[in-house]
């Protein structure tokens, strides 16, 4: 992802989500706002060389058609499925943590994702800290407004490029607080970082996190990067050229047998991992959306236990 552009992973995640609570016959997930805040011109703008810094609709098409097919890309899109029930799985446990009487979700990657809009009787009092690179902050914040859309008092939008700054340094600019146990999400960003990378963010997230913090996040099999039959190696193929086309390419995994070991010295306990066929079995078993599992995606929630051993 270049520097001043928008990512364009997070219009289409969001624009996803949409699709699914408009057009699956019984969706798991309600979140109309990817309608409102990505229409299809912009995210059609997103695919040029320039990015998305215009939501004007090519001249020659008209908007329900232009929405009509860029709708069906969406859902026929090999991550489709993991977008959903990932989305579904992680605001699950947080409504878990809600209960337990957690008030603080750090989103990393928030992206366009519309938990805040959507927020709950039951999170009345969550104080919301989105946390994304400043160009995806900035035209999302650009979209808000151009929608007449206010955010509540309690979500704070924290523009910060986590290559170069740390999760823990850019959330003491804020009003979050570290001695608070908190509920942190980061889905759909690990396969874009190295595995240095991915490591360091997590001694960052058990840096400013409380005992008892819980993190959701999702991952692809390691083993990917060198499939081994040719059906996984087709369809791992195309979901890499889509992304890598957007200058947003595939860069690492895990391997879930490691998982648990890799993570403990860093002060986190690995509490389930379900990959894409247990996630549409948890929540579309009679397959009545249609969800395709994509072979080797990865949910993971884990729990902060300790500060992380040098």
């Amino acid at each position: 992802m270049e520097d001043l552009v928008a990512s364009t992973t997070s219009l289409a995640t969001s624009r996803m989500r949409a699709v699914h609570a408009r057009r699956d016959p019984q969706p798991i997930l309600l979140d109309p706002w990817g309608d409102r805040l990505v229409p299809a011109a912009l995210l059609v703008a997103s695919l040029n060389p320039e990015g998305p810094q215009s939501n004007s609709a090519p001249a020659d098409v008209a908007e329900d058609i232009l929405a009509s097919i860029t709708d069906d890309y969406l859902r026929a899109s090999p991550a489709y499925t993991n977008v959903i029930t990932r989305s579904r799985y992680t605001e699950d446990a947080l409504s878990a943590a809600l209960a337990v009487g957690v008030r603080q979700y750090v989103l990393i990657g928030a992206g366009f994702d519309s938990y805040a809009l959507r927020r709950p009787a039951e999170a009345k009092d969550l104080q919301v800290f989105e946390v994304d690179h400043p160009a995806t902050q900035a035209l999302k914040k650009q979209r808000l407004a151009e929608c007449g859309i206010t955010v509540e008092a309690g979500v704070h939008f924290v523009a910060a490029d986590l290559a170069r700054e740390p999760l823990d340094a850019a959330l003491s600019k804020t009003s979050f607080d570290r001695t608070q146990p908190t509920f942190f999400s980061w889905l759909g960003v690990t396969m874009y970082l190295t595995r240095s990378a991915n490591m360091a963010a997590l001694k960052s997230i058990v840096a400013c996190s409380a005992p008892g913090s819980e993190l959701v996040f999702s991952y692809i099999d390691q083993k990917l990067f060198q499939p081994e039959g040719a059906a996984a190696a087709a369809l791992f193929a195309e979901l890499e050229q889509t992304v890598k086309s957007v200058g947003e390419p595939f860069v690492s995994g895990f391997h879930p047998a490691d998982l648990a070991d890799d993570i403990r010295h860093l002060g986190l306990e690995l509490v389930e991992d379900l990959n894409d066929f247990q996630l549409v079995e948890l929540y579309d078993p009679a397959g009545v959306n249609g969800l395709k599992p994509a072979d080797r995606s990865h949910i993971a929630r884990v729990l902060v236990r300790g500060v992380a051993q040098q």
